[in-house]
């Protein structure tokens, strides 16, 4: 810890304050500014690196200084360098969350829009090219779970996790009902493919669901 100290030291956090206050409120600043980006609370942040709350708190107000342990962690989850978490940073306007999330909204309906548009030009394409080809509906079928897969990335990506597990709910259980008609038109009966949905639900549960934050250990102050 000392060295990274004394690197920033020598970089130019020492202007007008305590050196040791000027770093604390950069890497305050820092955190906070990438939980923010990363649509974390710091209850959730907490938990990622099994403290608690309270610390993550101290940290963002420049009340106190993460351990190098911990820094490396931060620096690992947010991917970003140490060096970035101890640099001060030009923070750019932080979007209000309504706005975000209207957009993300916005960015979500048009991606499955563009599912059901591959799924609207797959049918009228096949009309044109081979009329009697049946069951030419399939198409939008199967454009359900292209849905869900959307949803799922998105939710990935903006870390909301009871989405990605609706996500992979609605997933399963629609994939299942697209392999049945499918086989159904074609003259199999194979309803006994939902009970392999059984087993892909529970394993989703198992891996997907925050069970540790339903019934989070003590953490470290």
């Amino acid at each position: 810890m000392g060295r990274i100290i004394d690197k920033a030291f020598k970089n130019g956090y020492n202007e007008g304050m305590e050196d040791q206050d000027f770093l604390a409120i950069t890497i305050g600043e820092n955190i906070a500014r990438l939980r923010r980006l990363s649509n974390m609370t710091q209850s959730e942040l907490a938990e990622k690196i099994n403290y608690s709350d309270k610390s993550v708190s101290k940290w963002e107000q420049g009340n106190g200084i993460p351990d190098v342990r911990i820094l490396l962690q931060l620096a690992e989850l947010f991917n970003v360098s140490v060096d970035d978490l101890v640099r001060e940073h030009k923070e750019a306007p932080v979007m209000p969350k309504k706005t975000r999330l209207r957009r993300r909204i916005i960015i979500s309906l048009l991606s499955v829009g563009l599912c059901w548009l591959v799924a609207v030009v797959a049918f009228v394409f096949i009309g044109i090219i081979g009329p009697d080809v049946p069951n030419t509906w399939l198409a939008f079928v199967y454009a359900v779970p292209a849905s869900a897969i959307v949803v799922l990335v998105f939710s990935c990506i903006w870390h909301y996790r009871w989405v990605r597990i609706a996500a992979i709910t609605v997933l399963i259980w629609l994939t299942l009902t697209c392999i049945y008609l499918t086989a159904h038109v074609c003259g199999a009966e194979i309803g006994l493919i939902y009970f392999i949905g059984v087993p892909l639900q529970i394993l989703a549960l198992i891996f997907f669901v925050p069970w540790k934050s339903l019934h989070p250990n003590v953490p470290r102050e």
